[in-house]
């Protein structure tokens, strides 16, 4: 294979497309959780405890799901516990573990961001796709976490 045909390759396309699409909604998304006080690292994790059984998920599991060390979801969890928007809770059963858990205050602050975060997740995202499209981009998304992040659906009941 020649240098040109190389530098042609489709999978160039397609991982330059990723992450144009993925810069340019972040980019569109980031004044929306930035004038309601957090980072998109904060938003998403709100996001990922919201949703989880009892609003909580081992600390490891946040970890996995957000990508980061334990050094830095430690600094997290630090963080918006600061705020009040989280708490740490030790695990009874296990005292080497600790659950990151949803405080209210941090409820309520996701409740106020969310209806601005979602219209601008409608406007640079999911309302540019047919419905056909955006079942068929979920199901592609769902394939290709699942193989690249696996650890990202531990702690999902």
């Amino acid at each position: 294979m020649d240098a040109t045909d190389l530098f042609d390759d489709q999978r160039l396309t397609t991982m330059g497309l990723l992450f144009e699409a993925h810069e340019g909604v972040v980019g569109r998304l980031a004044p929306v959780w930035k004038a309601h006080g957090l980072s998109g690292l904060d938003m998403n994790a709100l996001m990922r405890l919201s949703r989880s059984p009892r609003r909580r998920l081992r600390m490891s599991d946040l970890a996995a799901q957000t990508r980061l060390s334990t050094s830095g979801v430690t600094r997290l969890v630090d963080r918006l516990a600061r705020a009040g928007l989280v708490e740490r809770e030790l695990d009874p059963g296990d005292r080497r573990s600790a659950y990151a858990v949803l405080t209210e205050a941090g409820a309520v602050r996701l409740a106020e961001a969310l209806p601005d975060y979602l219209a601008g997740v409608e406007r640079w995202f999911t309302g540019l796709l047919t419905p056909a499209q955006l079942d068929a981009l979920i199901a592609a998304l769902r394939i290709v976490r699942d193989a690249a992040n696996p650890d990202a659906t531990v702690g999902i009941e």
